[in-house]
């Protein structure tokens, strides 16, 4: 099975750093807009797909921008949504990362599905803060569940601490913020 990860595309909360990481629900610019439509030619996709997504608008901006036209399965999951790496404990989430509630994503992006097996705390609490122990079992629990799936390749949109955290997890590497991707980056893990 392939995992293929994409960071999102540019956020306004990446234009003005570090006052703009205080923005609230960011959107993509136009510039991510058009990341997001350039992924369907770098990544083509097909209805067996599926794709999971963060919770966060900017994740599901881009993954309804590079999905559009195709019948592929959509997955939004709070075990994708924001996490800081390397982890601080003392550390805060930022308003550019705090995630959607459910309702809101329902209403905002109606075609796609809310992963009921994820427990009702992660919708409100995220992997953002959550200890690399905790993480890595639910990480565990979580790559198990899409080799369930029976689909040759997962893509799963999210952000760069939040993929690199998978990444070490997954191969057993140790990573550094170096190791991030850009902008609609992609990282293809095999397993």
């Amino acid at each position: 099975m392939e995992f293929v990860f994409v960071r999102h595309g540019q956020g306004e909360h990446t234009l003005d750093i570090p006052n703009s990481l205080h923005i609230s629900d960011p959107s993509l610019t136009e510039e991510g807009i058009n990341q997001a439509k350039a992924l369907r030619e770098q990544l083509p996709l097909s209805p067996t797909d599926v794709l999971i997504c963060s919770p966060v608008r900017r994740t599901l901006e881009t993954m309804e921008i590079w999905s559009k036209g195709i019948d592929c399965k959509k997955i939004v999951s709070p075990l994708v949504s924001p996490r800081m790496f390397p982890q601080i404990p003392e550390g805060k989430t930022l308003p550019c990362d705090k995630m959607l509630s459910e309702e809101t994503i329902k209403a905002d992006f109606p075609d796609f599905h809310l992963d009921e097996e994820a427990e009702s705390e992660w919708w409100i609490k995220g992997i953002n803060k959550m200890s690399e122990e905790e993480f890595n079992l639910r990480g565990k629990a979580f790559i198990k569940r899409c080799k369930l799936m029976g689909t040759r390749r997962i893509f799963i949109v999210s952000h760069d601490g939040t993929i690199t955290s998978y990444r070490k997890f997954i191969t057993g590497n140790e990573f550094t913020r170096g190791d991030f991707p850009k902008e609609t980056g992609i990282v293809k893990v095999n397993f």
